[in-house]
């Protein structure tokens, strides 16, 4: 692959709702230009993108795969996202380090669910933006009703580039609004515009260039005074337009037929912003203030990590985009986050799975390389002299989670260090224990996201886990203040044991945690006993007296007891002190308390009635409902009991249209008739377990 610099370089991430085609359009772009000698097919598991196994079985896009094309003389670094919701995460990393989104619509659909939320994305990064309009030669494909979808979701102005020729199975080529010529066929065979298509292209002409002349004072003038823009002129427009975003573009393509794929590639071309055209971007610098990072070779070093890929045979590949400064293979960087220095072996530029290898990349380009010790994916690589670190992407907290828990002994020793290889893989998955129930949890975007990164842990990693609904981590307290005593007595032949112990347990304000008080005066237990007693104590306050969870916001008080010269001794208090509490305890009104969480839900207005009916059913307190843009956004607080599996149910009651996300708010007391279940199941678990 030959070297490419700066002003030569496009950054592009194709974006859209699942199956609008981006995969068959990354394949009919490399086939195009030459860099493959046939055409791989979803269908069959044979394009360059898809190469996962679970992506062949699955016949979709589950990782972002990286598609450089070679065209006139410039670098179209693609990278090709899944449009399936659970898969987010990789949508994020590949927007964070693009120039441009190509977001592709299906002209049946139109703008349907994926496409709004990948929208929106690029619009928190400010994104410059075109539009494809795929698969032109479905069945009831319709360009004009497609464009005007586009206008009423996003209020943009959707500009025409191009228009197609013909529709459905007679869709041949398109028309070039630029240049005003036909493009015939998959080798895009210059032509005339068909003659029932001259009106409404030299309509849909005055309309762009319209658009170009507003993207440039200059040529506002101009036209403004009558002129005629010239090609060169329209393109100049055009371009600063896009990258305002004030104009999006529309192209028409059928990957799966080739048609369009050229002309598409010569408007990115022409139109996309080089990493140059986008300028500098914002870093911390050294002494934590900000900087800019110009895109040039000779700026100092800052290239961010924007995707981590475990593979068993290469071991970890380390994607990078560079935004200051230039890499060459075989050389030493500084890690600013883990502040250690990395040693890069040689550097690649990736085609899906195939590496190929480069001596240098230059500013603004995309590249990987294997074997990075330290390196995770949001980190930033750079000169050691001049430490920087660039934001990385941020992604939305797990929504989903599932227990896991080995199939064999083989299995266990392997499944944390696994959990965290496919964790680092996939930012969007977290894992670790929960000590209140003593599980290890899994969590991602959605049970297919799960499902999907368990059965990678089988097929690359060798390690079988089953998965299960996780249990609840309730806490257990008191709600009044109670005293009793416990006397430890064991008198076995040799030396026996001895010890009383009187407490008095204190509920404490939530949060509060386990606090220890001594009052024992006139030395009735002598203070060397004191931490014996505490240790018994917090033997119970790990595994609770009522259902099994761990024993919070409560003071135990010792206030009396008595002790033998002889028989008292260390174990003797251990055993009272955890008694007298196991006994204090059931008599201060004992609790089960339960984890609420704040839950922000976005939903199209015409779902609200249902999302609303359906959150009284979970025991859910409505803080507030805002309308913005079409859209309700309802707060709540909800019991984590009622919220397992929230992710699947809302997809299923709004067309899979409704977003949401939570974090943990507060504990607060199970309602008794919902509490008895609980103990009940939790008596039976342990008995079970003693069998």
């Amino acid at each position: 692959m030959k070297e490419y610099t700066t002003q030569n370089i496009r950054n592009l991430v194709l974006l859209g709702h699942g199956s609008s085609g981006k995969t068959s359009l990354a394949e009919a772009m490399l086939f195009a230009s030459g860099a493959t000698n046939r055409m791989g097919r979803v269908e069959d598991g044979t394009t360059v993108s898809d190469f996962d196994e679970e992506e062949i079985r699955r016949r979709i896009s589950l990782s972002m795969a990286m598609i450089p094309v070679e065209w006139e003389g410039c670098k179209l670094n693609v990278l090709d996202t899944p449009g399936y919701l659970d898969f987010i995460g990789e949508v994020i990393s590949g927007i964070r380090v693009a120039d441009l989104a190509l977001v592709l619509v299906d002209p049946v659909g139109g703008v349907e669910v994926g496409t709004e939320l990948v929208w929106n994305y690029a619009d928190q990064y400010h994104l410059p933006r075109m539009v494809v309009v795929n698969k032109m030669n479905r069945e009831n494909a319709d360009f004009a009703h497609t464009l005007q979808s586009l206008r009423d979701a996003f209020r943009r102005n959707f500009v025409p580039l191009q228009l197609p020729i013909g529709a459905q199975a007679s869709f041949a080529g398109v028309v070039d609004l630029v240049r005003m010529r036909a493009l015939m066929g998959p080798e895009a065979k210059v032509a005339d515009i068909p003659a029932d298509m001259k009106a409404q292209a030299e309509e849909a002409r005055v309309q762009l260039v319209e658009a170009a002349a507003e993207g440039d004072d200059e040529l506002i003038m101009k036209y403004l005074e009558g002129e005629e823009l010239t090609e060169e002129e329209i393109r100049r427009g055009l371009r600063a337009a896009i990258l305002k975003g004030s104009v999006v573009p529309v192209l028409v393509t059928a990957a799966t037929e080739n048609i369009g794929t050229r002309a598409l590639m010569d408007a990115l071309v022409a139109y996309a912003p080089s990493p140059a055209d986008r300028g500098p971007e914002k870093a911390e610098g050294p002494t934590g203030e900000e900087e800019e990072i110009e895109p040039s070779d000779t700026a100092p070093l800052a290239a961010l990590v924007f995707k981590t890929a475990a593979d068993p045979y290469v071991g970890k590949l380390t994607y990078f985009r560079i935004y200051g400064g230039m890499l060459e293979s075989d050389t030493r960087v500084w890690n600013s986050r883990a502040n250690t220095e990395e040693r890069l072996g040689t550097l690649y530029v990736m085609r899906g799975k195939e590496q190929i290898p480069v001596p240098r990349l230059h500013a603004g380009d995309i590249g990987a390389v294997a074997k990075l010790s330290e390196t995770i994916t949001g980190d930033t690589l750079c000169d050691r002299g001049h430490a920087v670190k660039i934001p990385g992407p941020v992604f939305p907290h797990p929504l989903f989670a599932v227990a896991v828990r080995p199939k064999s002994k083989a299995d266990q020793a392997k499944m944390a260090p696994t959990l965290t290889r496919i964790c680092e893989e996939d930012p969007t998955l977290r894992w670790r224990q929960e000590p209140g129930t003593r599980e290890t949890i899994l969590e991602g975007m959605g049970e297919a996201h799960v499902e999907i990164a368990v059965r990678r842990m089988e097929n690359r990693f060798g390690v079988g886990v089953e998965t299960s609904t996780p249990k609840v981590p309730y806490r257990e307290t008191i709600t009044r203040v109670h005293s009793d005593y416990y006397r430890h007595k064991k008198q076995t032949g040799g030396a026996g044991q001895f010890a009383e112990v009187h407490m008095r347990l204190e509920p404490l304000p939530r949060g509060t945690g386990f606090e220890y008080g001594w009052e024992v005066f006139g030395g009735a237990i002598s203070s060397s006993f004191q931490p014996s007693i505490e240790k018994g104590i917090k033997q119970v306050l790990e595994s609770g007296v009522l259902a099994g969870y761990p024993v919070v916001d409560v003071k135990a008080v010792v206030y009396d007891g008595k002790e033998h010269p002889v028989d008292s001794k260390d174990i003797a208090f251990q055993i009272a002190g955890r008694e007298a509490f196991k006994k204090v305890m059931l008599g201060a009104g004992p609790v089960l308390l339960e984890p609420i969480y704040k839950a922000v839900i976005t939903v199209p207005e015409e779902f609200t009635g249902d999302v609303m009916g359906h959150l009284n059913t979970k025991r859910a307190r409505v803080l507030g409902m805002e309308q913005q843009g079409g859209k309700s956004i309802i707060t709540a607080l909800v019991p984590l009991a009622e919220m397992q599996r929230y992710a699947t149910e809302l997809r299923s009651m709004t067309q899979g249209r409704g977003l949401f996300w939570m974090e943990f708010d507060h504990y607060e007391e199970v309602p008794p008739h919902l509490a008895q279940p609980i103990i009940e199941a939790a008596k039976r678990e342990r008995e079970q377990e003693r069998e």
